[in-house]
């Protein structure tokens, strides 16, 4: 019998908001599907013609910067442009890969709709790839990860209006002394060792390996079974547990968990599609684990700023000073602007736009898990594991579970296993959301009053 989805299921899926969560929460329960054999065989086929073409399309990879950049920019004191190279990739064969997908995905269940913005995805990922440090990367990078202006859940604020707000409340933070006083600081090698101690503890025979090597551009990186650190990069006392939580108990584990899926192996892997999500989970886990510190967080506020700076014209130069002013670090000003302008073009107007998912994904994954404890279903915090893919498709993740077609995760975060302290927070966090902060504000004006204001650090007009 085919699969017709309800009108209550279609709104709910539409948009990614607190209130058509709730509506998604509360109708999922009463949602029944049974697909005939031949179809699920289509689907499955799909599932496998996306897989493929989309592992052969690494935009990370494809957009990476060499170490010895960073090292010929500052030895040129930094003033000349750095010249990136990119190998473009032909698009014919995963374009091809998708029109067959396509021929396959006829109906109307939350699985044809997830399999049908995986077709996209693909389509849009091999464009952005074929235009490789030209302006062509723009529009396919703006629908693949979003951009600066696009709105967030509540469909009225935008991720830059976020930015500018955390980056306005963090100025004052800017050293990190200030909250904590000086820290330890830990190099490469001790980090590996710490995390070949942790791992296992969550992974047991199947933990990912850790590697030191010179030659990242990157402080640190995370593939599907390993995570590389840059031998020469210091790393903060909370390094370590940001490692831990965001890379391996997150995007590692989501990819293993996604891998087992026999039926859609393409749960296993990471793409533009399930950026957002994945991003806003892990950094999620961070915030649980305590390893969200302000600097971290500015960090990703100056970033989403630093993309609409580069879209409005600004080129490397600028953004690596706008970074310089806004950390006083070099390095971290370096490779801040690369993240910004990779894969595109150095002088202006053509960033990839896919730092944006940071606060994005944040503010979506945690309203998401607001509304499930307001609809007394904090059990489907543990959905999000079971592989990589992007909120709007939960309720086909949830199909497919129900049906029997997706297997349990296996590797999972402590705060997911264990439901009781995200429960508890989840739920104050609802509670406190109702407070008029403007009111504890006035109350306190007398004591407030004392404090001077963090002076905001200006993006530099790149516009006239």
């Amino acid at each position: 019998m085919t699969y017709h989805s309800s009108a209550d299921d279609s709104s709910a899926e539409s948009a990614v908001t607190l209130l058509c969560y709730k509506i998604g929460i509360r109708t999922s329960k009463y949602l029944m599907a049974h697909f005939s054999d031949k179809e699920l065989e289509r689907l499955t086929a799909a599932g496998q013609l996306l897989y493929g073409a989309e592992d052969k399309l690494p935009v990370l990879g494809r957009t990476a910067w060499p170490a010895e950049l960073a090292d010929r920019f500052f030895a040129d004191g930094a003033r000349s442009m750095p010249r990136p190279e990119y190998v473009p990739v032909d698009p014919r064969s995963a374009q091809e890969a998708v029109a067959a997908a396509r021929k396959l995905i006829h109906g109307d269940s939350p699985v044809h709709r997830w399999l049908s913005r995986l077709a996209d995805t693909v389509g849009d990922t091999a464009l952005l790839l074929s235009q490789l440090g030209t302006q062509g990367i723009v529009e396919p990078g703006m629908r693949l990860y979003g951009y600066p202006q696009k709105t967030l859940a509540d469909g009225k604020a935008t991720a830059l209006e976020l930015a500018a707000r955390l980056d306005g409340l963090l100025a004052a933070f800017r050293d990190p002394t200030t909250l904590a006083g000086n820290r330890e600081t830990f190099s490469a090698d001790q980090v590996k060792t710490r995390l070949d101690q942790d791992l296992p503890k969550y992974f047991a025979d199947d933990a990912p390996r850790v590697e030191v090597t010179p030659t990242l551009s990157a402080k640190a990186t995370a593939g599907k079974n390993v995570i590389k650190l840059r031998a020469n990069a210091v790393f903060s006392d909370l390094d370590t547990t940001q490692l831990l939580q965001h890379e391996a108990l997150v995007h590692i584990a989501t990819g293993k968990n996604g891998s087992r899926q026999q039926r859609f192996p393409i749960l296993g892997e990471a793409h533009p599609g399930n950026a957002r999500t994945q991003e806003g989970l892990a950094v999620f886990a961070e915030f649980l684990s305590g390893a969200l510190d302000p600097q971290r967080l500015k960090r990703l506020a100056d970033r989403v700023i630093a993309i609409q700076m580069a879209l409005d014209g600004a080129d490397f130069i600028q953004l690596y000073q706008y970074f310089l002013d806004v950390s006083e670090n070099e390095f971290e000003a370096f490779e801040n602007a690369r993240r910004v302008v990779r894969g595109g073009v150095v002088t202006g107007g053509a960033p990839l736009t896919k730092d944006v998912v940071y606060l994005q994904g944040l503010l979506e994954v945690h309203s998401f898990l607001r509304a499930a404890v307001q609809a007394g279903d904090p059990s489907l915090t543990r959905l999000l594991f079971i592989g990589k893919f992007d909120l709007a498709d939960l309720d086909a993740i949830r199909l497919l579970r129900d049906e029997g077609l997706l297997v349990e995760p296996r590797y999972m975060p402590p705060w997911a296993t264990d439901l009781r302290f995200l429960t508890s927070y989840l739920a104050y966090s609802v509670f406190l959301n109702e407070i008029n902060l403007g009111s504890v504000l006035a109350r306190y004006r007398d004591v407030f009053d004392f404090l001077q204001p963090a002076a905001e650090i200006p993006a530099p007009d790149v516009t006239s």
